[in-house]
């Protein structure tokens, strides 16, 4: 795409607001750069990795087994964890359970997760190399070419879609409210992307383009702002992000709608973390 027009200094200013905002929002205590393991539980009670206690489940309900001496209290109340406590969850839920280790003993939080109907369980430790050495998420400098008018259309009722997830094992469900329509210069073709809806009528859109694997992650998402009355939309790929699976293994991310894609190379936005496209990076069991 041409890079002609030449971006103003509000346009300037208002994205490093949004990448500064950015990029403090994933540098926070126990947030998605803190994700050291991901483990289902099993049916007998049993140790798990990177956390005191004896842990199982039903299928319909978790249990945590622990003395005092395992050092394990509850993220919420801050009590003792000292004998045998359940929770229970829907699909898709997650509790930030307990927590242990460090001077104050919350340097490690263990949440509690239902995917695919079944529980596992997510080990956040705040001295993550992934957390302790992040600066900034890598991106394409800005260009007001990737800031698209389009329309949306609405569906008279949502579609659930079903989609795969960065977890091989954990499918999931897209509930698409309708497509976001624009053209992108040098397409013959306009481009359709389902979309999901979002908090005070905004959009998100999953989408893949043709910069997926060689300077982006395998997939990226832009929040697009409530339609107007008329329904254009403004679709700035320039606030185009990555899920949380880009940064860790341990994610659950949702891919985009079979057929979400934009067949060029949008290179705006977000790019892949340092190093995670050199080949080590293994692409594992966020949400």
């Amino acid at each position: 795409m041409s890079t002609a027009t030449e971006a103003s200094q509000a346009q300037l200013e208002r994205w490093q607001r949004f990448r500064t905002s950015r990029n403090a929002a994933l540098a926070v205590s126990h947030g998605w750069l803190t994700l050291t393991s991901f483990q289902w539980l099993d049916s007998q009670p049993s140790t798990v990795d990177l956390a005191p206690g004896l842990w199982s489940t039903d299928g319909t309900t978790a249990t945590l087994t622990a003395s005092a001496a395992d050092g394990l209290t509850f993220v919420e109340t801050g009590e003792l964890v000292d004998g045998t406590y359940t929770a229970t969850l829907q699909d898709e839920e997650s509790l930030m359970w307990v927590q242990y280790g460090g001077d104050d003993g919350r340097h490690v939080v263990v949440e509690l997760a239902m995917r695919a109907d079944k529980y596992a369980i997510r080990t956040r430790d705040d001295d993550s190399p992934v957390l302790t050495e992040f600066t900034s998420v890598p991106t394409y400098d800005f260009n007001p070419d990737w800031v698209l008018e389009g329309r949306f259309e609405p569906y008279p009722e949502p579609v659930d879609v079903p989609i795969g997830t960065a977890n091989p094992l954990v499918d999931g469900v897209h509930r698409s409210v309708g497509e976001v329509v624009f053209r992108v210069p040098g397409l013959p073709h306009e481009v359709r992307l389902h979309a999901e809806a979002e908090k005070l009528g905004a959009l998100n859109v999953t989408f893949h383009d043709e910069t997926n694997g060689r300077t982006t992650d395998e997939w990226r998402k832009v929040f697009v702002p409530k339609p107007r009355p008329d329904g254009t939309v403004i679709i700035d790929f320039n606030r185009a992000i990555n899920y949380p699976s880009a940064f860790t293994p341990y994610g659950t991310c949702p891919m985009p709608v079979v057929g979400n894609s934009v067949d060029v190379a949008v290179e705006a936005g977000e790019k892949a973390p340092e190093g995670s496209l050199d080949g080590t990076d293994e692409r594992g069991p966020e949400d």
